[in-house]
């Protein structure tokens, strides 16, 4: 009997499973010539506006593009200081860099999101603004973040690469700011195929100079008002969102529902910590793009499911931001170091079925109780 597989994630399938809608979706765009900033285009920022509640959207290249042009639109300067957390993709960092500012990671707090006491901590005369990771589709406790940024006129640029869904007190991930970049790389919960991005903001002075940037400086109209640069979401891959995004909140159910399943069979094992179970009565609701957990003996688990046939990630190379040397940090951050060594991630997205869940279960508990 050959034993089962799980993978982290199954790349092939993000074509393979829509193939033949996919192939009309590529037929109809081709025999258009539709590749560059057409009605797809425009149909998905629309619908990206409306699904998240924001005034407006633009589809950009990729997400790390979409947290640069932010920033650089809000005017950021060399000396500026931005606060972020350390657990989070370098590219928070990077587009603080390259938009000619500096990122100062803090500490995590018990939910493993920025920690509101940390920004408090970092704040000096150089912070200019706060730029919040909404990480694993959990959105940060954004009353405090934004009570912080409001009482000292900080610019906030929300990171919901991983969050389009996420709610926290009913309103979307990336619409308490000034604007807020979304990912929409394959193994995104709403994922093309390949690079693509998008920002959304509630301030139409911004989404003026947003739209400027991503498109060698042309306004909507096409004139050109500034100096820009190319960064615009590929035609087709904003058709092949259209039809995705339709289907979302089935999608963020189906997830919710995985999330639950190994709530249900992992809460008892005192050697793991474990992501906050789906609720109806919290102030979250999360769309776990990641199940990310806290385990006892973490490298030796990997291993075992490794050669279970069942796929996990350690994120990011096993590293907050501030442990990459090279990039000049010196800090030391031991809440976020210590969560570095026990982090891992199961399988959580639309490929897994009930069956693949309860055999990482079994697996799981199998190497604890073994």
């Amino acid at each position: 009997m050959t034993k089962r597989s799980v993978p982290f994630f199954d790349y092939p399938r993000a074509y393979l499973d829509d193939r033949d809608e996919l192939l009309k979706i590529i037929d109809d765009v081709g025999n258009r010539g539709a590749f560059i900033m057409q009605k797809d285009l425009m149909e998905f920022e629309s619908t990206l506006a409306e699904y998240t509640g924001a005034s407006h959207a633009i589809g950009v290249a990729n997400a790390t593009d979409g947290l640069e042009l932010s920033w650089m639109a809000l005017g950021l300067r060399p000396g500026d200081e931005v606060i972020i957390s350390s657990h989070t993709m370098l590219a928070t960092a990077s587009a603080i860099k390259t938009a000619g500012g500096t990122p100062v990671p803090v500490e995590i707090g018990e939910d493993n999101l920025i920690d509101p006491d940390a920004i408090e901590n970092a704040i000096n005369p150089r912070t200019v603004g706060i730029m919040p990771t909404q990480l694993n589709g959990r959105t940060c406790n954004m009353d405090r973040i934004m009570s912080i940024a409001e009482k000292h006129n900080f610019f906030v640029v929300e990171d919901a690469a991983q969050a389009l869904g996420s709610r926290f007190k009913g309103k979307h991930a990336g619409t308490f700011g000034h604007a807020a970049a979304i990912s929409f790389f394959p193994a995104k919960v709403l994922g093309c195929l390949g690079d693509g991005g998008g920002i959304i903001t509630n301030d139409s002075n911004l989404h003026d100079k947003l739209f400027q940037l991503h498109d060698h400086g042309r306004d909507v109209d096409g004139n050109v008002k500034s100096w820009g640069r190319n960064s615009r979401l590929d035609n087709l891959q904003a058709a092949i969102l259209n039809y995705r995004i339709s289907e979302y909140d089935k999608i963020i159910e189906r997830r919710r529902r995985i999330a639950t399943m190994y709530d249900e069979r992992l809460r008892d094992l005192d050697e793991l910590q474990l992501p906050p179970a789906p609720s109806t009565k919290s102030d979250h609701f999360d769309i776990y793009q990641n199940y990310e957990l806290q385990s006892d003996k973490r490298d030796s688990l990997k291993k075992y499911l490794y050669e279970n046939r069942i796929g996990t990630l350690i994120q990011w190379g096993g590293k907050a931001v501030h442990q990459w040397e090279h990039l000049g940090f010196t800090i030391k951050l031991p809440v976020v170091e210590k969560f570095f060594e026990r982090c891992i991630m199961l399988p959580m997205n639309m490929f897994v079925s009930d069956d693949d869940v309860n055999y990482v279960c079994d697996k799981i508990v199998e190497f604890y109780r073994k």
